[in-house]
């Protein structure tokens, strides 16, 4: 018998699932230990799991302040699980093979391929390369940026942390912050007014989210818009939308009160929350104040998320927009999708509806559970199970309160979340063989 052919490898999904896991376990135990937090006795195993879980998912739901609860340890902890999580559990294994001079075999190129959603797998280690110096370039960028005002804030040791700590986390989509020194769980809320801090972190959060491979394709093609791909042009064209239209309603809207009489601090709270729901987790007005159709919109927004092969989560852009030029062509009997002179594929559009189908199934299940257990409003349940599939971290304040049962499912949530929803469905199917055959076919009234 042979032994060795019967071994089963496993798949590009499943790498990226158990890397995941085991990044997630391992910083757990690390934040369990008594040197990292700051009360005696250590974390418990849960509050560590949820933490961990949400800084390699870079979403930013906290069941502690992090500025308070952790210590300097823990706090380098949690920034490095978020950059891990950050570039991808893949992406850093296969840098540090680089660094240590080992050969990257086909099997790691094609889970890298995976992992980040390139187009194809030659090139694939220069372009991880090309993601390792920009990450660090970026966010070195928006640390710079940053350190003159935490520095005239916080002295300057601290400043310089904080710097650093907010721009990784902001780069990373996470929204983790240091700000629970002036009030625990305020995020950015004292600097409203600071157009420094927010055009910065917003900044890093659309650079982030706007995918590694966008920025390869403006890097290659700088200005020329007609040599960009297809998805490239999506992906910009969405993103600048999704960032103008709920800003334009935010202002006129929402912060339209006698309190947002400083014309400039109204335009930048209108566009950090307009920009801040996909994906980052980052705020800079209270969050429980604003209105339900406000907070319905950004738990919209946290869905949608960020680009394919980014650092953000949710469903993505590419995603949305496909759904969109899907109907628009069906209104215009076209019979195909069609975008910028070229079709897209039947076969994305299916992919498309089910991500969106799968992500809108595991909020609205999730959330219906926890306002059973919690006996808290549906909308309030609705905005953190997004905030959790979507690895975004903007909560109305109630995740720290919420029991055991809550907490796990806010914990597989981010976990689904951040992984993909088509990673769990490929590695749930691996090995099973697609149908060949067709069964016959009858219409169906829809609409």
């Amino acid at each position: 018998m042979n032994v060795q052919g019967r071994k089963k490898q496993l798949t590009s999904a499943q790498i990226i699932i158990f890397g995941f896991m085991a990044v997630i376990l391992f910083g757990a135990f690390l934040l369990m230990l008594p040197i990292a937090s700051k009360g005696p006795g250590g974390t418990s195993f849960l509050d560590a799991l949820f933490t961990s879980t949400s800084a390699v998912c870079v979403t930013g739901l906290i069941v502690h302040d992090t500025a308070t609860y952790w210590t300097a340890f823990g706090q380098v902890v949690i920034i490095a699980l978020i950059q891990v999580g950050g570039m991808g559990v893949v992406t850093v294994a296969v840098a540090i093979a680089m660094v240590s001079g080992k050969k990257i075999g086909l099997k790691e190129r094609s889970t890298m391929q995976d992992a980040i959603s390139a187009p194809k797998v030659g090139g694939i280690v220069r372009f991880t390369g090309f993601i390792l110096k920009g990450t660090f370039l970026v966010e070195l960028t928006g640390a710079v940026l940053m350190a003159p005002w935490f520095i005239r804030d916080f002295g300057f040791l601290k400043g310089i942390w904080y710097a650093v700590f907010h721009s990784i986390s902001a780069f990373c989509n996470a929204g983790f912050d240091l700000m629970g020194v002036r009030e625990p769980f305020s995020s950015l809320t004292s600097y409203v007014g600071n157009p420094v801090i927010n055009f910065t972190i917003m900044m890093l959060i659309v650079v982030g989210g706007l995918g590694f491979l966008t920025w390869e394709d403006i890097r290659t093609n700088k200005l020329c818009w007609r040599k960009y791909r297809m998805q490239s042009k999506v992906i910009l064209t969405t993103t600048v939308l999704l960032i103008i239209i709920p800003a334009v309603i935010f202002y006129f809207c929402e912060f339209n009160g006698p309190q947002w009489q400083n014309h400039g601090t109204r335009i930048l709270a209108s566009l950090f929350q307009s920009v801040t729901p996909r994906t980052a987790g980052f705020n800079t007005v209270d969050l429980a104040s604003m209105s339900e159709p406000g907070q319905l919109l950004m738990a919209i927004l946290m869905l949608i998320g960020g680009s394919p092969g980014s650092t953000a989560g949710g469903m993505k852009t590419t995603t949305l927009a496909v759904i969109l030029l899907s109907a628009w062509g069906v209104f215009c009997r076209k019979g195909d999708a069609q975008c910028y002179g070229r079709r897209i594929s039947e076969e994305t559009v299916r992919y498309a509806a089910v991500v969106m189908i799968m992500y809108l199934t595991l909020c609205v299940g999730g959330a219906i559970i926890i306002s059973y257990v919690e006996g808290l409003p549906m909308l309030t349940c609705i905005y953190e199970t997004a905030s959790a599939i979507a690895t975004v971290g903007l909560t109305l304040g109630v995740t720290p309160g919420l029991g055991p049962v809550s907490h796990i499912i806010l914990i597989l949530l981010m976990y689904c979340g951040r992984v993909g929803g088509l990673t769990l469905v490929y590695a749930a199917i691996s090995g099973v063989k697609p149908h060949v055959s067709r069964l016959p076919q009858e219409k169906i009234t829809v609409g």
